[in-house]
């Protein structure tokens, strides 16, 4: 039996269902295929926090309770640890025991390099990195920026299909990247039939978690820039759109612009704060809407939402602006690409004529190309070759 120790931030985004759901894909995913999964985290004494925010001791912050209410619904509680600072506090296994875990395992997968503990890392034979950030991760890299952690792993995987393609913008850095689709547990997201059809849905950080970024002379702004070209769309087509947005109080003219032009916006700390209320929430949509960081779509990258494999596994189609990802999947019905406003409204008018056909064919899509079965089978034979 095959032992995989994963790794990656969830304490770490509280209050992010959506982020949940990537961490929980990799662990339950591997699960299915009979892999043994010990799921590591950690968490830095400055990240722990209460209620309202002010740095707290790690038994009585918020990140401690998430982490366990998430493990323990989806009975994980056994299988994960939370490691504050350099260990001498933990949630679940002591780092003793984490150490000869690490030191039998066959595999650390790495989301976005977060598990640097030397005295974990040192003892793991095989460490995969997995890139959630295409285009900043290579670009950082590029740059001698080592925040990424990419140093002292073994084989590389990144979800920027077309990292490394001629199509692709942007550099490897001398690094094979391997692509990997987001895996989605098809049994944990079955097609829902409720929902308005006409009404579209997405969840979002206005301004995402990096900076604008330099790259060949040009400066790739933040999704707020992408947000701000289709800001119309409401009205160009007559149908709800709606965001749990995560936007600073400080961009309160793109909020009043936003209401203006017809979105409604909710608060996605109180919508979508957990997997459950997460997957309510896709499930109860009609469809999704959404633009990209600019990274993604000015450098080709293929970057595929994991959020949208989510949307389609539940049967609801996806409209959504090209980042490459077109020349990586069929481009007939369930997934509608754009780049334009005028592109975006005739994707809208197009999913709403026809949806029951765009609503199978999202749920195909998800079977055929995000399974977790084929996805993780298809990386664990790399990533262990």
């Amino acid at each position: 039996m095959t032992t995989v120790v994963v790794s990656g931030a969830l304490a770490n985004k509280y209050l992010n269902g959506g982020e949940a759901w990537v961490r929980l894909s990799w662990v339950l995913g591997l699960q299915r295929l009979g892999c043994t999964v010990q799921f590591i985290e950690q968490i830095a004494p400055e990240q722990c926090v209460d209620r309202a925010g002010a740095v707290a001791p790690f038994e009585q912050s918020v990140n401690l309770s998430y982490f366990e209410n998430v493990t323990r619904a989806f009975g994980l509680e056994q299988n994960c640890a939370l490691v504050y600072g350099d260990g001498t506090e933990t949630s679940g296994s002591s780092l003793g025991e984490l150490e000869s875990v690490a030191a039998e395992a066959d595999l650390l997968v790495n989301i976005s390099g977060h598990l640097r503990l030397d005295s974990l890392m040192s003892r793991l034979r095989r460490k995969a990195y997995v890139d959630l950030d295409p285009g900043f991760t290579q670009l950082w890299h590029a740059a001698g920026n080592t925040g990424a952690g990419l140093a002292g792993h073994d084989t590389f995987f990144t979800v920027g299909e077309s990292i490394g393609t001629p199509e692709c913008r942007i550099p490897t850095g001398g690094i094979h990247w391997h692509p990997v689709r987001p895996p989605v547990v098809i049994d944990e997201w079955p097609r829902a039939t409720e929902g308005d059809p006409n009404r579209f849905t997405t969840v979002a950080s206005w301004r995402g978690a990096y900076g604008p970024i330099e790259f060949e002379g040009e400066t790739l702004g933040l999704k707020v820039h992408e947000f701000r070209k289709v800001i119309g769309l409401p009205g160009e087509v007559g149908l709800d759109f709606e965001i749990a947005l995560d936007i600073h109080p400080g961009d309160a003219k793109d909020l009043d612009a936003l209401h203006e032009h017809g979105w409604r916006i909710v608060d996605p700390k109180v919508t979508v704060p957990d997997p459950e209320s997460f997957r309510s929430y896709v499930q109860g949509s009609g469809a999704e809407f959404s633009v990209a960081q600019a990274i993604y779509v000015r450098g080709k990258v293929g970057w595929f939402s994991d959020r949208t494999v989510r949307y389609l596994a539940s049967g609801k189609p996806a409209l959504i602006q090209d980042t490459g990802f077109t020349r990586h999947y069929p481009q007939t019905e369930g997934v509608v690409a754009f780049d334009t406003l005028e592109e975006a409204a005739e994707g809208a008018r197009r999913i709403s004529a026809s949806y029951q056909d765009h609503s199978q064919a999202a749920r195909d899509l998800a079977e055929r190309y995000f399974d977790s079965d084929k996805v993780l089978a298809d990386f664990l034979e790399q990533a262990l070759e």
